[in-house]
């Protein structure tokens, strides 16, 4: 009878992967020992593996190029990387490496652009797409940026007052682009998206707002589909009015050049995840070249705003199994050794689904449990993974520690769960890692950030002064 969890893995699941593998019993991610990470820097434990960052780039770049030399395509196509799924230096470096574009969502964005410009990370050339609700602060941060030289940035209009605001603080010529209000999938509690500018009313802003404005330039029309794309009747439906929007607004306005199809790629939540990127690339491009012939129109570049597909497959996060409570005859709650509110915030938030695997003792015997966090908080546990609502790990032993990791969680966790400052229940932030590789392809580690001492949180309460 097979028994260890090894077993399991081997009979559910293709194993072992690209970026999943055993060694002597341990689990190495993208040949990395995670328990000799474990032994040197204790957990719980975060980690950024930067190589991963790059290795996306390049992969989203490739698909493009081979569907566009496919198709004898004739636009260009332009990788932005969306700040707002980490802004952290070491992965802005990391990304920036790779010849893209970025884009915004609010003032502090603008700061950090200025930063990654005055350190020659970027450069006038560099496309910074700015989109998101703006008001004074963010207007008036665009406008320097542009008022400085950086023609290439370019505010994506959310609502009707940004072109005039805009124009009020920008001297001279801008280039701007229109963001189209998407309808939302069925399962949303409304059906329009608070962003952007409705389907039918595109046309008749251009020609009120934008048409006599011997100051402002159309080159974007900005499509964004809230759930990601997906090889869904509703995301084709969705392209398909976005295209027939882009064609008639591109007849009126001849500076209109680029479409950008905003909405990122999915990453791997399981080990069982399967998604044909190079299929829905192609299609993509295949689907605007047969429209914009069909109107006799010629084909717009591409920009696309990649965020969690850039970032969250670096990230990862490792616990320990500190006890199991027998809650009744069927429940058994294994305790980490930290919080899923505090580091994983996406998990119950949203129960979004990460890859969970345990990083020891694959030949013992599994069981199935629920895990819960440390705070006193109900909804601080985790019930959900790649085994269809049910946990299974090696038997909980006491003399036998179990240490379990979460990974691909490099997009969004940090910021909302509010890197650095307060922490529900006051649980710390844990240690915090960056993973590289040398010149020699030999991987290499360095502490980013130490874990959270009560001082650093006592001082944000106001108990403790400098």
């Amino acid at each position: 009878m097979n028994t260890k969890y090894i077993d399991l893995i081997d009979q559910t699941f293709y194993f072992p992967q690209e970026d999943f593998k055993l060694e002597d019993n341990h689990l190495q991610f993208h040949d990395i020992d995670l328990m000799a990470l474990v032994e040197k820097y204790g957990s719980p434990l975060k980690f950024s593996y930067l190589p991963s960052i790059s290795n996306n780039i390049a992969r989203a770049k490739k698909w493009f190029a081979d569907a566009m030399e496919k198709h004898d395509y004739k636009g260009n196509y332009n990788y932005c990387y969306c700040t707002k799924s980490s802004h952290f230096k070491h992965v802005l470096d990391e990304a920036l490496k790779n010849n893209i574009h970025i884009e915004t969502s609010s003032a502090f964005d603008i700061d950090i652009v200025n930063s990654l410009k005055k350190s020659g990370k970027i450069t006038n050339d560099t496309f910074v797409v700015c989109n998101g609700f703006k008001r004074n602060g963010y207007i008036k941060n665009i406008a320097d940026l542009i008022n400085n030289g950086h023609r290439n940035c370019i505010p994506v209009i959310d609502n009707h007052e940004e072109v005039e605001l805009l124009t009020n603080e920008i001297k001279g010529d801008y280039k701007i682009g229109i963001r189209i209000a998407s309808e939302e999938e069925p399962k949303f509690e409304f059906y329009t998206s608070r962003l952007g500018i409705g389907y039918k009313n595109i046309i008749p802003f251009y020609e009120d707002q934008i048409k006599n404005n011997d100051n402002v330039e159309l080159k974007m029309l900005h499509f964004f589909i809230n759930t990601g794309i997906r090889d869904t009747a509703y995301y084709w439906n969705e392209l398909n009015k976005c295209l027939k929007v882009y064609t008639r607004l591109k007849k009126v306005c001849p500076s209109l050049d680029s479409l950008n199809i905003g909405g990122g790629f999915p990453i791997k939540n399981s080990l069982a995840f399967n998604f044909d990127y190079a299929y829905m690339v192609d299609e993509i491009i295949n689907q605007i070249k047969i429209t914009c012939k069909s109107e006799e129109v010629p084909v717009p570049n591409i920009f696309t705003e990649f965020g969690s597909f850039t970032v969250g497959e670096s990230g990862g996060a490792l616990y320990e199994i500190l006890y199991q409570k027998q809650q009744n005859d069927r429940e058994k709650w294994n305790m980490i050794n930290s919080s899923f509110i505090t580091t994983l915030p996406d998990s119950w938030a949203i129960s979004k689904r990460f890859v969970m695997l345990p990083l020891n003792r694959w030949d013992d015997e599994y069981e199935r449990v629920l895990l819960g966090g440390l705070t006193c908080d109900s909804d601080d546990y985790y019930n959900s993974e790649q085994h269809s609502n049910a946990i299974y790990l090696p038997r909980y032993r006491k003399d036998k520690p179990l240490y379990i990791g979460f990974f691909n969680t490099g997009a969004y966790q940090e910021t909302i769960g509010g890197y650095g400052g307060l922490q529900h229940c006051l649980i710390p932030q844990p240690k915090h890692i960056l993973i590289n590789k040398d010149e020699n392809g030999n991987i290499t580690t360095e502490l980013f950030n130490e874990q959270q001492k009560a001082a650093d949180l006592l001082k944000i309460l106001g108990y403790e002064h400098n």
